[in-house]
């Protein structure tokens, strides 16, 4: 009876200890991914209210389907939302997470980007 009672309470131990450990690890941003886009203006949707109280959405009121690079130049289309519609031709980089999907994007200047990256775009006039 013992045995079993110290081997349920190290098992309970294991479950939680783990649990914890994935909870950390989906929370911490580790095993991300940058990509890089360009904004195009043409792809985006602006997301209606559902006339509810609570916005479950993150107040994320655009969400725009974008084709994007990862540091060796590997592409996919990437879907992430806006508070706001981005500046047209804008670069962009988007922290992509397994399980979560976008959890960040920042602007960035084309000479920010990887060189794998900049060859599949032009190079904004005067720069």
């Amino acid at each position: 009876m013992k045995k079993n009672l110290i081997a349920g309470i190290a098992a309970v131990i294991i479950l939680v200890a783990g649990f914890i450990g994935f909870c950390m690890w989906f929370l911490s941003g580790n095993d991300s991914t940058y990509y890089y886009s360009q904004i195009d203006n043409s792809k985006v949707e602006q997301n209606e209210s559902k006339g509810g109280v609570i916005n479950f959405s993150g107040s994320m009121d655009y969400s725009y389907t974008l084709f994007a690079y990862d540091e060796n130049g590997k592409g996919k289309d990437i879907t992430f939302g806006a508070s706001r519609e981005l500046k047209e031709g804008a670069f962009i980089r988007l922290t992509v997470m397994p399980l979560r999907g976008v959890i960040e994007w920042k602007e960035v200047r084309y000479e920010e980007l990887p060189a794998s990256v900049q060859s599949s775009y032009t190079a904004p006039a005067g720069e």
